[in-house]
Parts: C-alpha cells; structure tokens; sequence
C-alpha cells in the first residue's frame, strides 16, 4: 500500500510540474513568512498555490525555523517531516488544506516543535482540500505530535506509517503549543492497525500547552495518546469514525474539558466507543501504566440522533448503502449501530473517570479482562469511576469480552425497537460503578440529565445542560490537578449561559460546508 501511495505522489508531482508556470522553493513572494525549504509556490493557469512539501517525500528539509503567513492559504502535500531542532510557526487565522492524492500529513518529530496558536475569533484550521460540499473522513492524512516523554514500550515507531519514532525520559519534555486548532476530514489507514489518526500524540511531554482543539470526522480516532504526560482541555472530538479519545502506553495526563459527540452513520466494524483505554495492546503489566484521569466530559452517543430516519425500510433494508451512499460518508467499512460504550477500558488500563455525564451509547462503560487485570486495578482502587451521569444507555455497564457476532446493526440506534443483545456479563462493571462510594447516577431517559438540545443533526445543538438539570450539583469537586473551574457540575459544560459555552467563534458543527 506505501509503495502505491508513493507511485501516486510521484505521478501528482510529474504532472504538477509539467503544467505549472512557475514553481519555486523560495517561500513563495518573498514576504514575511520564513519558509525556504518547506513551502513551495506554484502557479499553474495563472492561479499560485502554497505548497507545504514538495510530493516528493524528499524531507528531512533543513534545520530551520519555519514561519507561515495567514494572509496566504497552504496546501500540505505528502508527509512533512519538521525534524529534531526545526520548528514550524502557524498564526492565528491560517487554513491548511490537506492534499488528497498524496494524504497530506504534518509529522512533528521528536525535538522539533510546532506553534499553532489561534484564537476564539480566528482558530488555526487543518481542513480536506476538496470543496464544500465534497468533504469526506480520509480526504487527506492528519498530525502527528511525538515527543521524548516515558511511555511503556521505551521507544516506538509512531502508528501510521511514518519514519518517525517517540519515546525517551523526559516527562517535561516541549512539543510547543496547539491551541485554539481545528482538524477536519483528516484520518486514513494505511494498513491494519496502522491509522493516522484526526490528532496523534506520541510521547508527547507536559511542556507542551495543548488546549482547546477540534477534531472534525476523522477517518479513525479523534485523538489517540502513546504515551506521554501532556495535560490537555477543552477538546472536541465530533463525528468521528472510530473512538473520541483513545490512551495506550502509559499515558499520565491530566484531560478536562472534554465533547465527545457521535453521528449515529459513522461507525468502525471494530465497535466504536467515546473513551476506549489499553495499557498496551498485549495487556502486559508494563510500566508506566496508562493512568490518564479525566475531569468535566460530556459523551453525546449515537442513541437519539436521527431517530425517524431509521424507522424507515431504506435504512433497515440495506443500512450500508445508507451509509455510505450520502455525500458525506465514504466506503472506509462504517456499519450502522456498530457502537459500543461511552468508555471502555481494557487490557490493564486504569484510567479514571470524574465529574462526568455519558448518555445514548448501548453500554455505558466496560471494564474487561480480555488481556491483563483492569477489573482486579478497580477493585484495588487503583483507578476511579466517580460522579459520572448515565443516561439513555441500553446497559448501564459491563464486563462484555468483545464478542459481537450476534449484534443487530440497528443495535443501539432505535432502542427498544430491536432486541438487545448487550445483556451478558453484567456483573462486574455494573456493581462497581453502582457502589455507593462512587456516587455515580443513573437515568432510563436519554435526556434525564436535561441537556438544552443535544441532537447533532438538528438546529440548535447545544449539548450544555439546561435549568434544573441535575448535572448542576454544587458538591461536585475537581480532584487535585485540576482547573478548579470545573467545581460545581458534571460534564463539559457549567451552564447554558453564552458566558459558558467555551466552544463559541472557534468551533465549526458544519465543516462539509464552511468556506474556506
């Protein structure tokens, strides 16, 4: 598959180069942006293009310090590669628009750095190079961040193909700064359990600032953790393909401020869940542990969303074509229903879970035993479930080991509609997020915990929790660690007042038909 991929770059440069009118490795006009060896112009019938990469895998570039210009809109081409000691600056306002033909990706390595910090008003935006209207999951690679911080393996090449590895000693460790980012449309796999993620941190170290990004339907996960001790909050991961927010390795960072939200279409055959956990993938006793703790998140599921639609018998006939006949969803093997939990942890991981609200997933959380000892770590103590809502979930927890041959594919969407079939191995999970001392609560309805409007497919969505709602709990507290500005409520949201809402200017619910 990479030798192909390679073929088609070769071929799109060829041809690149043979209708230009200019082309040059210059930066362009020689205005304020510093980027001599990484971004090349083009202008091809009298229109000039920024090229960041050549086509050519050609990178290393040199050792340098790379500065864009906002004024100017870029098109990532092939893997780009910013090595140990360079670093690449994005201002606020900058749109990147990812190739096609050559799953244009932006690899930072271990000791280069990336800057990229937007603003409320004018967010930095990863977005598909084909025009609105025209937008798929997969339309072009994503980023990856690696750093030298610990993770479990030591050192590991970074998944999805790259040359690039992550790993080393230094928890500290500085990646630079995502801030204020949008990544759309990104996503592919270029073989089994080899994907590029929406957002790939590998090692990344506490040094680096990451705050409030949006992952937009990624071809796989949203985001995905390797390791690394990187804090990060408010981040949004929507109507992605695969799981929200994924930790592996030995992952130790502090997550708060966290929107999961699912389209009831875009499902992995693998089952896809808002949090899914592994300490590594054989389970082993590894360390460091994946231990990463989350505070303040909201997990909107698939259950809910376009309800009517399928009650329809063009979606139960033949639920692949309506899958993947729209405009907006490709043939990458999504499965209607094919979701699993709001948060699964597995193979040894002991991530914890606080001041939370999980709703329309068919499982709310499983803790399982498939590989290594998650549920002997729980009943330790040695990870936390505490103050998480539950709500319009087919089985409130489980200990369920992956087996899915009899799933219905409506399973999950329509409810009581069809049969269940997440009834088995219940005892586990179910009595330990029910224990007292946890003070986790539970909801038949899907809106029992009253959000404002949390139908993605709908005018108005607004996932924030309305007056009266019981997420609002003044006893809530954040645990040592954390922003103290999460005190008082569960989930993302404090409130339904506009002063609130933290995804206001910079977030886009409609990427397919934003102009860029």
């Amino acid at each position: 598959m990479k030798k192909q991929l390679f073929m088609a770059i070769v071929a799109a440069a060829a041809l690149l180069a043979g209708c230009s009118d200019t082309k040059e490795g210059d930066g362009g006009d020689g205005g304020d942006d510093n980027t001599e060896g990484l971004v090349f112009e083009e202008t091809v019938g009298g229109v000039t293009r920024y090229y960041i990469g050549d086509g050519d895998q050609n990178f290393p570039a040199p050792v340098k310090n790379y500065t864009l210009d906002a004024s100017k809109t870029y098109y990532l081409r092939g893997w780009v590669y910013i090595q140990d000691g360079s670093s690449i600056t994005i201002p606020a306002g900058t749109v990147i628009r990812g190739d096609k033909g050559s799953m244009g990706s932006l690899i930072i390595e271990r000791g280069g750095k990336i800057f990229a910090q937007g603003t409320p008003s004018k967010p930095v935006v990863f977005t598909s190079a084909q025009p609105a209207g025209q937008r798929k999951p997969g339309d072009w690679g994503g980023l990856i961040i690696c750093g030298r911080a610990l993770n479990n393996k030591t050192e590991q090449q970074i998944e999805g193909g790259p040359r690039t590895f992550h790993g080393g000693n230094d928890n500290a460790d500085n990646s630079g700064v995502l801030s204020y980012v949008r990544v759309e449309f990104a996503g592919y796999p270029f073989g089994t359990d080899m994907e590029i993620n929406g957002i790939t941190f590998g090692s990344v170290g506490s040094g680096t600032k990451v705050d409030h990004l949006q992952v937009s339907y990624s071809n796989d996960d949203s985001y995905e953790w390797f390791g690394g001790a990187v804090s990060c909050s408010y981040l949004v991961a929507y109507h992605g393909w695969d799981d929200d927010f994924d930790t592996d390795n030995g992952f130790s960072g502090n997550m708060q401020f966290l929107l999961g939200v699912r389209h009831p279409r875009l499902a992995d055959t693998s089952l896809s869940n808002g949090f899914e956990s592994d300490n590594n993938k054989e389970g082993s006793d590894e360390q460091p542990y994946t231990t990463a703790r989350f505070s303040n998140v909201t997990l909107i599921g698939p259950m809910g969303q376009d309800p009517d639609f399928y009650n329809t018998s063009a979606s139960t006939a033949n639920p692949d074509a309506y899958i993947n006949g729209g405009a907006l969803f490709p043939n990458n093997g999504s499965k209607l229903g094919q979701f699993q939990s709001g948060v699964q942890i597995r193979r040894n991981s002991r991530i914890s879970l606080y001041n939370s609200v999980i709703t329309g997933y068919p499982v709310g959380m499983i803790v399982e035993n498939d590989k290594g000892n998650s549920q002997g770590a729980a009943t330790d103590g040695k990870f936390v479930i505490r103050n998480v809502h539950f709500a319009g979930v087919d089985t409130t927890a489980t200990a369920f080991d992956n087996s899915v041959a009899n799933v219905n594919p409506l399973q999950g969407i329509l409810g009581s509609n069809v049969n269940k079939t997440w009834t088995r191995g219940t005892g586990f999970t179910d009595g330990y997020v029910r224990a007292a001392a946890n003070a986790n609560r539970f909801y038949t309805a899907l809106n029992g915990v009253q959000f404002v409007q949390p139908n993605s497919l709908q005018a108005g969505f607004k996932p924030m929790p309305a007056a009266g709602s019981p997420l609002v709990d003044a006893s809530y507290t954040v645990p040592a660690g954390f922003d103290t500005r999460g005190n008082g409520y569960a989930g993302a949201f404090r409130s339904a007042d506009p002063a609130d809402d933290w995804t206001a200017g910079w977030c886009e619910w409609d990427p397919q038909n934003a102009e860029y």
